[in-house]
């Protein structure tokens, strides 16, 4: 053993007192304000269907109609990997699983489209299928049929169209309500959000609601739906859409790139609204860092290019949306929208091939790390958590099993979850 130091200090033990005094309130914010990630499931992508297509065998006909394009357009994992460009090694496991999901799992996120999917009803009509879509998700839950998550999208808070978004909202949860309650996977969407102002305009219609019905208040979260140019860049300089999450009150739970909505604002013509403009990565990009560690998820928006017709064309339009999401997956959107069945064996398609080509990495990293074992990577407590995270997302989403997991890290799922979500503090205490 060596020497042992000898221990030095000048500043009387006050000082650190006084500063920590001094940041408490600094403290409070950062805990209020970026709470991290809360550590649920986040849905690979969203649907919507419009409030009068949707009906009790919406979810499972999607399914089918996806397993059809499958058998129609690539009836086996050779020829579907051919079209995507997977390896050899992944062909089987990809094809496979999405199958499977396919078969047990087709939409992990639903949304009953009352705006432009709907359009204008006269309001008996849309009274009506308000209350339609309230009973039969209603019914999906008690079924167990249901998708992991649903709900539907109200008009926006503009002047024209707010009192029939309050409206179908109101009927919508009601019917919930009168049917038992409200699902534990429910979710509503807030469009052409532009101002912060009706964000907050939203949070007092749901705070009216939950007392009227006596619920826990904060029970009812919302996404905001990112489509204006306003709603990135404030008229004043200042990022509008960061405004917006603190106006939320903490109910956001997520903001959604429209796609051509925004585009179209922004001027950029018909045959260049895609997700991947330069003018859709700056605005993804700006929400992506006014969301981050707020516990609100960001995500992608869609392509209107359909995989339809001879499959030539079938096989193009696969094509440029699994490049899309596999894009989208790089840049940290874990979800996006799907418009039309076909596009869900490509949303798997894309998902589970970045999650399984990246597993053994990942998992061999992690286990170093748990193990102090080293490696030639040397990772940090925030490495950890994003690697956790990365399996996490795979074992949610069907890509990843928890055995195979386990074999290579060693750990359960509880000890992925202790890795992904630590409390403020803990990533510091780890580290030393």
């Amino acid at each position: 053993m060596g020497q042992q130091e000898k221990v030095a200090t000048s500043l009387a033990g006050a000082v650190g007192e006084e500063i920590s005094a001094s940041l408490a309130p600094v403290d409070a914010e950062l805990e209020r304000r970026y709470p991290g990630d809360p550590g649920t499931r986040q849905p690979v992508h969203t649907v919507y269907v419009p409030g009068d297509v949707f009906d009790a065998g919406t979810i499972r006909s999607w399914g089918d109609q996806a397993l059809a394009a499958l058998d129609e357009h690539a009836p086996d994992a050779a020829s579907f990997a051919r079209v995507l460009g997977l390896t050899d090694d992944l062909a089987e496991p990809v094809y496979g699983r999405v199958r499977v999901k396919l078969e047990r799992e087709p939409i992990e996120d639903l949304r009953v489209d009352f705006e432009d999917g709907y359009g204008n009803r006269t309001d008996a009509e849309e009274d009506e299928a308000a209350a339609r879509a309230a009973r039969l998700i209603a019914e999906a839950y008690e079924q167990g049929t249901a998708a992991p998550y649903m709900g539907i999208r109200m008009k926006c808070m503009e002047a024209p169209v707010r009192a029939r978004g309050i409206r179908t909202l109101d009927v919508f949860l009601s019917g919930l309500m009168e049917a038992g309650g409200l699902p534990d996977g429910l979710v509503l969407t807030l469009p052409k959000v532009t101002y912060p102002e009706q964000v907050t305009a939203m949070v007092r219609l749901l705070e009216a609601f939950e007392k009227a019905r006596g619920l826990t208040p904060g029970r009812i979260g919302f996404e905001i739906q990112i489509e204006t140019s306003q709603s990135i860049l404030a008229a004043d300089g200042t990022a509008a859409v960061a405004r917006m999450i603190q106006a939320a009150e903490g109910r956001a739970t997520g903001l959604h790139y429209g796609t051509f909505d925004y585009s179209a604002c922004l001027g950029v013509s018909a045959a260049h609204q895609a997700s991947d403009h330069p003018a859709a990565d700056h605005a993804k990009a700006v929400m992506q860092v006014a969301a981050a560690g707020t516990g609100v998820r960001v995500s992608d928006g869609s392509t209107n290019v359909l995989p339809v017709g001879p499959t030539a064309k079938v096989h193009d339009a696969w094509r440029l949306h699994y490049g899309l999401t596999r894009r989208a997956l790089a840049r940290a959107y874990y979800q996006g929208w799907d418009m039309h069945p076909g596009h869900i064996p490509t949303r798997y398609a894309a998902v589970f091939a970045f999650y399984r080509e990246g597993f053994e990495q990942a998992a061999g990293r992690l286990a170093r790390y748990v193990n102090r074992a080293g490696g030639d990577v040397m990772d940090e407590p925030a490495t950890a958590k994003a690697l956790s995270g990365y399996l996490l997302r795979g074992l949610d989403c069907g890509a990843l099993d928890n055995g195979e997991v386990a074999r290579l890290t060693g750990l359960t799922r509880t000890d992925l979850e202790s890795f992904s979500a630590p409390r403020r503090g803990d990533l510091t205490a780890s580290a030393q």
